[in-house]
């Protein structure tokens, strides 16, 4: 599996921040959640501990091969999406997809694979970065999206009645993190003259930011121990969407 900084860890002091930030987005799902539950880029597999409990069957699928532990009731398929292949029509009562989308070339054939699955009255609960909040181009990431656009695609798909689209925010705490790292990142940005991280290729410019982002958040850690390390999962939360959010926190219902 490559091993990209898209991956965070909680073996990575320095990745902290953005690792509780997505637990949070499993520890709010799991107040959701019900029935057979199908989660889609499951990666290092560390929220199926907390997803599990919550369901009565789990099945996880990701591009990558895990060794996570699964529980007696749940298993994880190999697969790239999508479609999602071998998996039937009106299977599922929740999908959750977490920091996915972004990374798929054709992000509405997801969301229709999403629906197919889905039973009727199933939901999805979907998160993925706010565009207006990222501090530079990533690209790792096919697209990311702007309040709108995350709202019309869902609706093209589920219909506008269904959908239900939140946001992750971060308190006081969160916010401080995140304008050190925008200061940092600028450091890394100000040679850019050219603009050439929006100019180059998307896959041209992977691993030299992949490079970056690593000693980035080194450096942060290093300059800001105590913050980036006291950060924990409830200094995020689910609120109304608004331009601030960090990540969109999408919940449709399929009709």
């Amino acid at each position: 599996m490559i091993q990209t900084a898209e991956r965070s860890s909680a073996q990575s002091a320095s990745e902290n921040p953005i690792y509780q930030r997505h637990i949070i987005a499993y520890l709010e799902a799991a107040k959701r959640i019900s029935g057979a539950l199908l989660e889609v880029g499951c990666g290092e597999g560390y929220g199926i501990s907390i997803l599990g409990p919550h369901c009565s069957s789990y099945l996880g699928i990701d591009k990558f091969p895990t060794s996570a532990t699964v529980p007696a009731h749940g298993r994880i398929l190999q697969m790239e999406v999508p479609p999602f292949k071998g998996i039937e029509d009106n299977s599922f009562d929740f999908v959750v997809t977490f920091q996915v989308i972004e990374h798929i070339e054709n992000d509405l054939l997801f969301l229709q694979e999403i629906k197919r699955v889905l039973k009727p009255g199933g939901k999805l609960i979907l998160t993925t970065p706010n565009r207006l909040m990222s501090l530079s181009r990533n690209p790792w990431h096919i697209r990311e999206y702007v309040p709108g656009e995350m709202k019309g695609i869902l609706a093209e798909v589920f219909g506008a009645e269904q959908v239900d689209l939140q946001g992750i925010f971060g308190n006081e705490k969160v916010m401080a993190y995140y304008e050190k790292n925008k200061a940092s990142v600028r450091r890394f940005t100000r040679f850019d003259i050219f603009n050439l991280q929006y100019r180059l290729p998307r896959r041209a410019l992977q691993v030299p930011y992949d490079l970056a982002n690593r000693l980035n958040r080194i450096l942060l850690k290093k300059e800001n121990a105590g913050l980036v390390s006291d950060i924990v999962a409830s200094d995020y939360f689910v609120a109304p969407i608004n331009e601030h959010a960090l990540d969109y926190f999408a919940v449709t219902t399929k009709k």
